[in-house]
């Protein structure tokens, strides 16, 4: 009997087990297990890179704030097939003060722990002692906090932006002409450079682009208005003036841990501690191998990657001395996350939101206060109640401090960080001064934020190289340098597998997530 023979499969490594690595590996598996293994490298020893879920005593920390919303149906269905929609009868209805929406089924009994919540977005500015909406709304609360003679300003200011644009070569300009100089004075200037370190006016206007397509003083004014005349639509409307996101019960890190475990259950392979270092190349630049720190190594015959473009770059041969040059000086901003338990914040719930415990119903307050180091602050009972062990009798915050890594920030030890961190928040008066510190926990993030400057004006030149390599395909927030949302990341996945399968070594559709005027914001 003449023997069966069996193909070999094809090998696909993916580099990074965040929301852009597990959903090609998950997709690759989904669309074409029967012809390839897949091996995903995860140099942390944990899932989800930023959009990762860290437990500490019962309490569960949220590396950044995730919101679960995009204009992608495809994204939506594939979250939501993940974890089902939550519905009523919940610890959630005691916050939310209405229902949920079902899916066609609901939730299905046997995994009541892995659903999607509905969350309603709120969040504030502090900004001169005084609390605004976040984004920026023309409402009677914030004209009544900037006061008559500043409300003049600003519109006298924004009238001005309209008459006489600047060219937007600068993140600055790109903001007075939305805005007014009054505005982004008060309300931009000073975040951005605590966020970033650079002075707006030495950023790209890029990032502004990203973060804030569509949105301006006009948007607000649309947005006021269509609220006014109740056309106001969930689903629709600019990307940051969305109000309501679904968001997993115990923090986006579910998700992804659920996402590798079906990766595992159909037969991936997801390694953790496993750093990608070392890569070697044939003479058509085919990627052969991966290897890891450790000296592991993997043959390839495909490569997904979402480690920084920088650390990619070091790690492959005969790179030229001009793309070597604009990859070594691409630049991050980290951050450092100080979580605190307290039993309760001195500001007043005085939005008319239920919530549970009284705590007010912010997700983030943003602190454009130049007088603090602090610049955002989570208020994870808000973000899901189960993230928090006792939400009824405390409250845990997540305090954001931007820095960069080895700094004298980054080194500064767990314990001055928090003394430091309710310090400020006494004095902004958040926390009462006698209010205790329950507990407490420090989370420092490499690399959490892609950033817009010094060389990232000639990244063309290294996507140009990197394409060069046919079997290698960028993907994800720090595998394009480019500050993209979860839901960008898990798209730049998905156009990465059907160009694979589908044969093309056209790699346009894979860069261009996030470019393009509509936007989907996750």
């Amino acid at each position: 009997m003449t023997p069966k023979l069996t193909l070999r499969k094809r090998h696909a490594v993916i580099i990074g087990a965040g929301p852009a690595g597990l959903t090609a590996a998950h997709e690759l598996l989904s669309c074409a297990g029967d012809e390839w293994d897949v091996t995903v490298l995860e140099a942390a020893d944990s899932i989800g890179g930023i959009s990762r879920t860290v437990e500490h005593n019962g309490n569960r920390m949220d590396m950044g704030g995730h919101r679960f919303f995009s204009k992608s149906p495809r994204v939506n269905r594939w979250w939501q097939n993940r974890m089902p929609l939550q519905g009523a009868k919940s610890v959630d209805d005691k916050i939310l003060g209405r229902d949920c929406p079902l899916v066609e089924s609901g939730p299905d009994p046997e995994r009541e722990d892995q659903v999607m919540l509905s969350r309603h977005r709120l969040s504030r500015i502090f900004y001169g002692g005084k609390f605004f909406d976040y984004p920026v709304s023309l409402n009677v609360r914030t004209l009544r906090s900037m006061g008559f003679v500043t409300t003049l300003r600003v519109g006298f200011s924004y009238l001005h932006s309209l008459v006489r644009k600047l060219p937007e070569t600068s993140l600055e300009n790109f903001y007075v002409n939305r805005f007014g100089r009054q505005l982004y004075s008060m309300f931009f200037e000073g975040y951005t450079e605590k966020l970033w370190g650079r002075h707006p006016r030495h950023i790209a206007a890029d990032w502004g682009a990203q973060r804030v397509k569509g949105l301006s003083i006009s948007a607000v004014l649309r947005d006021a208005v269509a609220k006014a005349v109740g056309r106001k639509k969930e689903d629709g409307g600019e990307t940051s003036l969305i109000e309501r996101f679904w968001y997993p019960k115990f923090g986006p890190g579910q998700l992804w841990e659920t996402v590798a475990d079906e990766v595992r259950a159909m037969g991936g392979k997801v390694l953790l501690g496993a750093e990608a270092s070392r890569f070697e190349v044939d003479d058509d630049g085919e990627i052969l191998l991966v290897a890891c720190s450790d000296g592991r190594c993997f043959e390839s015959d495909y490569v997904m990657s979402s480690m920084p473009i920088k650390d990619l770059v070091a790690g492959l041969p005969d790179v030229p001395d001009d793309v070597r040059e604009v990859a070594e000086g691409l630049p991050y901003r980290d951050f450092v996350t100080v979580g605190i338990l307290v039993p309760s914040l001195a500001l007043k719930n005085e939005t008319g939101t239920p919530t549970l415990g009284g705590v007010v119903p912010d997700n983030w307050i943003y602190v454009q206060d130049s007088g603090v180091k602090l610049g955002r602050i989570q208020v994870f009972n808000n973000w899901s109640p189960y993230l928090v062990a006792d939400p009824e009798h405390t409250v845990w915050l997540g305090l954001e401090y931007f820095c960069a890594e080895g700094d004298e920030f980054w080194r500064t030890s767990d314990e001055d960080l928090v003394r430091q961190a309710a310090g400020e928040l006494r004095r902004m008066g958040v926390l009462s001064p006698g209010c205790p510190v329950i507990d407490f926990h420090v989370e420092r993030v490499r690399k959490a934020y892609p950033a817009y400057f010094d060389t990232y004006g000639h990244i063309d030149l290294v996507r140009a190289w990197l394409d060069s390599h046919p079997n290698l395909a960028c993907i994800g927030r720090n595998g394009q340098h480019r500050y993209n949302n979860m839901d960008h990341s898990m798209l730049t996945a998905f156009n990465a597998v059907e160009a694979l399968l589908s044969g093309s070594s056209d790699r346009s559709r894979v860069w261009n997530v996030n470019t393009e005027a509509e936007y989907h914001e996750g």
